[in-house]
């Protein structure tokens, strides 16, 4: 592919991220229409990425486009933000199930090495590297799955949410803290079903964690 298509592909998605990250951390509200000139000038891109980065979240049902007048922020209730994780936590638990039967020593060993680190980073307070080897920790688990339609399909979703969101949930990290080891030994036993239920119960748990943040931020004041 061409470099130059690579990064006209990439810049639709950086505006997404932005304006998404904008919509869930309350910093703009549903009614509220988005002017394409300051979001194109904090991205650093002009306006047609961010025309098409805007379509993208009209189709995650962030924004409504107004004829004639623009694009406006969507209402979005407590029942959407429990679907996105319960949708997320439905496909990251059969992943993990999958991973139960067909993961390797290599694999393992990778995860609790990943799982450490976090520990650490978690103790230390870095949220970045948090946010990074949460990420990660995730990735192997999906990869052993090898079910790669099936993981694509969950990145989907999960990209609804910005990837430090997870981090900045109160009460996230700590979960994790607890969850990863726990998972890891259901892994590391081939117990299909635990793997699946522990794995549902640790991404769907972040609902909560994340409505209770925003209501705080005066989301459904």
């Amino acid at each position: 592919m061409d470099p130059r298509a690579k990064i006209r592909q990439q810049l639709p998605d950086e505006v997404a991220s932005y304006v998404r990250e904008l919509i869930l951390s309350g910093a703009v509200q549903p009614g509220e229409f988005l002017r394409m000139e300051p979001i194109a000038e904090a991205v650093g891109v002009s306006n047609t990425p961010v025309r098409e980065g805007l379509l993208t979240l009209r189709s995650e049902g962030l924004v409504h486009l107004v004829p004639r007048r623009g694009f406006v922020v969507s209402s979005f209730s407590r029942q959407d933000v429990r679907d996105i994780f319960w949708a997320q936590g439905q496909i990251a638990g059969e992943l993990a199930a999958r991973a139960a039967r067909l993961i390797t020593d290599e694999q393992m060993v990778m995860l609790e090495e990943i799982d450490a680190e976090f520990q650490v980073a978690a103790d230390k307070g870095d949220t970045l590297r948090v946010t990074d080897l949460g990420v990660q920790f995730h990735v192997v688990v999906n990869k052993s799955a090898q079910s790669y339609r099936l993981a694509l399909l969950l990145d989907s979703i999960v990209n609804q949410l910005p990837s430090h969101f997870y981090a900045g949930i109160e009460g996230k990290v700590s979960s994790s803290r607890e969850d990863h080891p726990v998972l890891i030994d259901a892994l590391k036993k081939h117990h299909v079903r635990k793997a699946r239920e522990l794995m549902q119960e640790h991404v769907e748990g972040s609902a909560s964690h994340l409505i209770g943040m925003l209501e705080e931020r005066g989301m459904w004041a």
